[in-house]
């Protein structure tokens, strides 16, 4: 991929991320709507910094004519020229269009839109104003300079005063532009993130996604994404937004001095300039991609440490901590090797930066000496063009000043639209296969045996998601309300890859499955989920806690045979670290109790009594019969026949067998 190119797509990366907080895209917005709001936004400003600056002369001048001829000696003049010449006519009817482009967008700035558009015109307005203030000192500089050398103390000492006003002045507008800035910025990942953590969680994208298949997914660590990756991204976008509008801002501003000074000093810089950024971008290509690798590195390193976090026990159980350290030290290696590539890299462009800095002194210098020793212009020249080339060369070397900022910055556009765009896709995807799933279910409704109060299956072939083994080869069964049925096989042969089907997880590579509406089915896993919250929250889970009364919730772990539980936190709000404090038979346990409360019609069970005992199973499943729930169960225990009608045996080659659970032996081969 060429330069250009590369540059295009991280823009439309960067459009498809940022523009949608301003400017909805799903409303038909297309970038070309987007730039001129800005462009629209930057003309209203400078309208009404022109006013205000009218007003406040005006102001000044009626009611404290002696400050304003102390600490603003010329400006009303400069301000009455501007509307006396063509420059205020054309700034008043910029001002009016930009209003007109905003009032014309006001159909798709609607949800709150308003809000950041408007702290962005203050702070462009900030900005504004503290360029003028800064070319006004470039001007008392200038003055000081030569009041100095002229021996006028007098006149020294007023400019000085007026230089304090300036000072003042600004301190007050720099401390409300430091706080709008980071204001805005997390008011917009706060939208991003909400954005972000609402689609990770539609249509099942987080369970699709398989973040940690580090062979297989390219998008690691989603976490990192939403939360770091997101707050980093707002931050610095905006930030570089603001120093990208002071940048333009600056260089209007003091190219007219420096032109006005020398014209060939302007050209010297900008040939400089252009040349420095040429090479600096040059020189950094491979920062991007090494900012890129050094966030996916570290991303996983963390992982590898709260992996071991969450299995401290399994892991001192088996005294694996050697295995564990050595899978720890991989990832760091990995870390630090990039790393170290990362400073060599870093190290050079810094080389770069700074010769491009010092050199850059030396200009003015060179350019007005000669025209300063014919006695053209006053010593105070010199003070001035130092501070005007300095703040041009700023403005218009902004890539090579922060190149590694805007490399990293590239880095967490390209991770965090990934994410984006492969989450959409995902969902995308689910929602083509559910309506893939009900045509084939509408096609086959002539079989007579379709019932929407069922789990219908009708020939369908069960192939897992990145694989070609064929798990299920055209199956066909009904567990209709009532109804329960046993999944037997050897282990591998598919047993808890059907569930998936059935539960929704994993999509039929042929056939249609029909499952009963949300809320009415019901999954339980051998592992039961363990949420971080109260026990209440656990017992309710996923239905509102105030849903149930404490009376419920107490009697329902008396039903599971989980008294001890109420009498060790008879405080249900209480939060704890229930996957540590609770065994794997009282999770399981918790887990029916869950189920009782939430009362499903169908439940499908993965081995979710293995950790019990007979007499314990024996009393749950009794109570799903009790409530007259169907349900599709995995397990190897023989005594599970008994609660069950049928009996579903899977060999792991596709083929299956349905039998009468009254007559199926355990051990049997088809």
């Amino acid at each position: 991929m060429t330069p250009f190119k590369a540059f295009r797509d991280q823009l439309g990366k960067l459009q498809r991320l940022a523009q949608p907080y301003f400017l909805p895209l799903d409303n038909g917005a297309s970038s070309g709507q987007f730039l001129v709001l800005v462009v629209a936004l930057i003309a209203v400003v400078v309208g009404f910094t022109l006013l205000l600056l009218t007003a406040v002369m005006a102001a000044s001048g009626a009611w404290i004519p002696e400050l304003q001829a102390r600490f603003l000696p010329g400006v009303p003049q400069q301000v009455a020229a501007i509307w006396a010449g063509p420059y205020g006519k054309v700034v008043m009817v910029l001002f009016g269009a930009g209003l007109l482009c905003f009032g014309a967008a006001r159909a798709k700035l609607r949800q709150g839109r308003w809000l950041p558009w408007l702290l962005l015109g203050v702070i462009t307005l900030l900005i504004l104003v503290i360029n003028g203030i800064n070319v006004g000192i470039s001007f008392v500089a200038r003055n000081i300079e030569n009041a100095l050398v002229a021996y006028k103390a007098e006149e020294f000492w007023k400019i000085v005063a007026i230089y304090a006003f300036c000072l003042v002045l600004a301190l007050p507008i720099r401390a409300l532009q430091s706080y709008l800035i980071p204001k805005l910025g997390l008011m917009w990942r706060e939208w991003l993130s909400e954005r972000m953590l609402g689609r990770y969680l539609t249509n099942r994208a987080y369970y699709v996604l398989n973040p940690n298949d580090e062979s297989v997914e390219e998008i690691d660590n989603p976490d990192q994404r939403i939360s770091q990756d997101a707050a980093s991204f707002t931050a610095t976008s905006l930030s570089v937004t603001v120093e990208v509008i002071s940048a333009l801002l600056t260089f209007f501003s003091f190219i007219i001095v420096l032109w006005s000074i020398n014209v060939t000093l302007a050209l010297w810089l900008l040939g400089y300039s252009v040349g420095g950024t040429a090479l600096i971008v040059f020189a950094s290509r491979k920062l991007v991609n090494l900012n890129y690798q050094q966030l996916k590195l570290e991303a996983d390193f963390r992982y590898g440490l709260v992996h071991i976090r969450d299995n401290a026990e399994s892991i001192a159980f088996y005294r694996g901590e050697q295995q564990e350290q050595k899978e720890g030290s991989r990832r760091l290696g990995g870390v630090i090797q990039n790393y170290n590539k990362l400073i060599i890299w870093e190290a050079l462009i810094s080389v770069i930066q700074r010769s491009y800095d010092y050199f850059s002194r030396f200009l003015p210098w060179l350019v007005i000496a000669p025209i300063y020793f014919a006695k053209q212009v006053d010593f105070g020249v010199f003070g001035q063009a130092s501070i005007a080339f300095s703040q041009v060369l700023f403005s218009v070397s902004y890539i090579v000043n922060n190149i590694d900022r805007l490399a990293a910055f590239s880095a967490s556009i390209s991770r965090l639209e990934g994410f984006q765009g492969k989450v959409e896709a995902i969902s995308g995807e689910v929602a083509a296969q559910s309506a893939v799933d009900l045509d084939r279910l509408a096609l086959g409704g002539d079989s007579g045996v379709e019932s929407p109060d069922s789990i219908l299956v009708s020939h369908v072939d069960l192939v897992p998601p990145r694989s070609s083994r064929r798990l299920i080869h055209d199956l066909s069964l009904q567990v209709a309300p009532s109804q329960r049925l046993l999944v037997v096989g050897p282990s591998g042969c598919g047993k808890t890859s059907f569930l998936r089907l059935v539960s929704g997880l994993w999509p039929a590579a042929a056939g249609s499955v029909h499952r009963p509406p949300v809320g009415e089915l019901m999954f339980i896993p051998q592992k039961p989920y363990m949420l971080l919250g109260s026990l209440r929250e656990q017992l309710c889970y996923p239905q509102s806690t105030e849903r149930f009364s404490d009376g419920q919730l107490r009697h329902v772990l008396e039903e599971v045979r989980l008294p001890d539980l109420v009498h060790r936190y008879p405080d249900l709000d209480i939060k704890q670290d229930w996957p540590r404090l609770l065994s794997l038979g009282e999770q399981q346990r918790l887990a029916f109790a869950r189920l009782l409360l939430n009362s499903p019609r169908f439940v499908v069970l993965d081995e979710a009594t293995s950790a019990l005992d007979v007499n314990t199973e024996k009393r749950l499943y009794e109570l799903l019969v009790q409530r007259e729930m169907a349900f599709v169960s995995v397990g190897h225990r023989p005594t599970l026949k008994e609660y069950h009608d049928t009996v579903l045996e899977l060999d792991g080659s596709g083929a299956w067998r349905l039998l009468p659970a009254a007559s199926y032996t355990f051990g049997q081969q088809a």
